[in-house]
């Protein structure tokens, strides 16, 4: 999945945090919400606006970001 074209940031948009495409629900509600333990067909019924794909995409993108991340030593 690439998430490149779905994930979306602007900086006058949900405080230039990441959404989907350019949309007004971000990368983090739709985690959160995952999280919490819905499923993704819940998370489909609430917003139907939203697909699948856009879900992978979230997922997608957090697990690129969690690559990256590195602890310095001190």
């Amino acid at each position: 999945m690439d998430f490149r074209n779905i994930i979306t940031v602007e900086p006058g948009k949900c405080g230039g945090r990441p959404c989907i495409r350019g949309m007004r629900i971000t990368v983090a509600d739709v985690l959160s919400y995952l999280a919490a333990g819905m499923s993704a067909e819940q998370v489909l019924a609430d917003f139907p606006y939203l697909t699948r794909d856009d879900i992978l995409a979230c997922l997608s993108w957090a697990a690129d970001r969690e690559r990256n991340v590195r602890v310095l030593p001190e």
